[in-house]
C-alpha cells in the first residue's frame, strides 16, 4: 500500500512539471511575439502641399505729383476718380515772375543776335577787303575775329538762358506721365504750391495705374526653394469671396529680407474691369511641389527628443538612431533629410524605449 502511494505521488509530480513547462513555453512564445517591431522600407516620393499666406495688391505704377516751381493753381482739370491718359493736361499753374524772366531773356537774346550779326558782317567785309594786299592790317583782322567770336559766345549763353527759363515755364503745365486714375487731390484753385517742403507738404495729386496691378507676397525662407518664375498661384480677396483669381510669378527678389527672413515675390494681375483695387489684402494659396523626390516617412516614424530629431534604422537586427532634418509635412506623411539610403529598414513607430544598439525583432 505504501509503494502504491509513492507511485501515485510520482505520477502527479510529473504531471505538474509537464503542465508548468508547457505554460512557460507558451508564455515565452507570447513574449517573443510581443517584442517584434513593425518596420518599413524607406522610399522616395514627391510631396505636393498648399501653403496659405497673405499678400497685398498694389498699383503697377503710382506717382505722387508735386509742383516743380513755386506758383499758384490757375486751372484744375481733374478730380478724384478721373481717368486720364499719358500726356493729358491735369492742371495749369501761374507764376507771373517767370513770364517776366522769359520776356527779359528773350529781349537779351534778340539784342545779342543783332550784335553778333553786326560783328560777323564787319569781319566778313574786312576779310574780303584784305584780299587786296596792303589794304587791311593783320591787327584789324585779329580784332574783328576776336569781336565776332566774343559776340558768338554771348549769343550762345543768351540762348541757353532763354531755354532754361522757357523750360521752367513749361513746368507750369502738369501732365499725366502714364495712363491711370487720380486717387488723391490735395489742392484747390488759387492754392500756393511748390516743390515738396516748399509750399506742398502733401502731393498735389496721386496717380495710379489700376488696370494692371502687382500682387506682392513675402515667402518664408523654408519655402523659397519650391517656387520659380512662371508658377501659377491662386488668390482670393474678402471683397469678392465667391471669386477665385489666378496670377503667375513674374519677379523674384533673389535675396532674403534680413528682418523678415523672407523673399519678396511679385505677380502681375490684369484688372481691366477694375474689380480689384490697390491696397486690397489677398489670401494667396501656393502649391509647393519639389523638383526632386525626397525620402517620405510616416509621422510616427519620427522621434523628437531633446537631443534632436531622429529615425530608428534597423541594421543586423540592432537599433541605430539616425539624426535627420524635417521637411514639409502633409497629413500623416513627412519629408526627411539625412544620411539614409533607399530601402533602409526603419521602425514604423519610433519610441524612446528603443535604445540605440538594442536588439530589434522585425515583425
Amino acid at each position: 500500500m505504501k509503494n502504491k502511494n509513492i507511485i501515485i505521488s510520482g505520477i502527479l509530480a510529473i504531471s505538474i512539471l509537464q503542465s508548468c513547462s508547457s505554460h512557460d513555453a507558451k508564455e515565452e512564445t507570447a513574449n517573443t511575439e510581443a517584442q517584434k517591431t513593425e518596420t518599413f522600407l524607406l522610399k522616395k516620393d514627391k510631396l505636393t502641399s498648399n501653403f496659405q499666406l497673405p499678400g497685398e495688391l498694389i498699383a503697377y505704377q503710382q506717382v505722387d505729383i508735386y509742383a516743380k516751381v513755386t506758383s499758384f493753381v490757375k486751372e484744375l482739370k481733374v478730380d478724384i476718380g478721373s481717368e486720364v491718359t499719358a500726356g493729358e493736361l491735369l492742371m495749369t499753374l501761374e507764376a507771373p515772375e517767370l513770364t517776366s524772366q522769359l520776356s527779359a531773356a528773350e529781349s537779351k537774346l534778340q539784342s545779342l543776335e543783332a550784335i553778333y550779326k553786326a560783328s560777323e558782317a564787319n569781319y566778313n567785309r574786312l576779310m574780303e577787303t584784305s584780299k587786296v594786299p596792303g589794304t587791311i592790317s593783320q591787327n584789324d583782322i585779329d580784332q574783328a575775329t576776336a569781336k565776332k567770336n566774343s559776340d558768338l559766345a554771348n549769343l550762345d549763353a543768351a540762348k541757353a538762358s532763354y531755354k532754361e527759363v522757357a523750360n521752367i515755364k513749361s513746368y507750369l503745365e502738369i501732365r499725366a506721365p502714364f495712363n491711370g486714375i487720380i486717387t488723391a487731390r490735395n489742392i484747390n484753385l488759387g492754392a500756393y504750391v511748390g516743390p515738396s517742403g516748399k509750399g506742398s507738404e502733401l502731393p498735389l495729386l496721386t496717380l495710379q495705374e489700376q488696370k494692371h496691378l502687382r500682387l506682392a507676397i513675402s515667402v518664408p525662407e523654408a519655402y523659397t526653394g519650391y517656387l520659380k518664375n512662371g508658377d501659377t498661384i491662386n488668390f482670393k480677396v474678402k471683397a469678392l469671396p465667391n471669386d477665385n483669381f489666378k496670377a503667375a510669378i513674374k519677379r523674384m527678389a533673389g535675396a532674403l529680407d534680413l528682418r523678415l527672413r523672407s523673399e519678396k515675390i511679385e505677380m502681375d494681375v490684369m484688372n481691366e474691369d477694375k474689380r480689384l483695387l490697390p491696397g486690397m489684402v489677398a489670401e494667396v494659396s501656393l502649391s509647393l511641389s519639389a523638383a526632386d523626390s525626397s525620402f517620405v516617412i510616416p509621422k510616427t516614424a519620427l522621434l523628437n527628443s531633446n537631443e534632436g530629431v531622429f529615425v530608428i534604422k534597423v541594421v543586423n537586427n540592432k537599433a541605430e538612431k539616425v539624426e535627420v532634418k524635417k521637411g514639409r509635412d502633409i497629413n500623416d506623411k513627412v519629408e526627411i533629410f539625412g544620411t539614409l539610403n533607399r530601402n533602409d529598414i526603419l521602425v514604423t513607430k519610433a519610441s524612446e524605449e528603443i535604445k540605440n544598439g538594442s536588439e530589434v525583432r522585425i515583425k
